[in-house]
């Protein structure tokens, strides 16, 4: 059982078993899910709005970038990554 969900195994098959790619894809997404949340709590406070303040508090941005791998709502181009892996 993995105290990690979703698992590490469930995400490498989404990457081919490439443990940079998924760093590299997960990363990329919590960055732009970070940007994102940071506007929506400058939106919040400006509003005055605690319960929105409160909802953007709970998740950290590199599991919900996880959890959009594990759901392959993210991903890559396999024949673009071929390409660029071969230079």
């Amino acid at each position: 059982m993995s105290l990690m969900q979703p698992s590490i195994d469930e995400l490498l098959d989404k990457t081919d078993n490439d443990k940079y790619l998924l760093c590299s894809i997960a990363s990329k997404r919590a960055r732009d899910i970070n940007e994102m949340m940071r506007g929506q709590r400058n939106r919040a406070i400006a509003l005055q709005s605690a319960t929105q303040i409160a909802q953007l508090a709970g998740r950290k941005p590199l599991s919900l970038a996880m959890e959009e791998v594990d759901r392959d709502e993210i991903g890559y181009n396999h024949q673009v990554f071929a390409e660029q892996r071969a230079l």
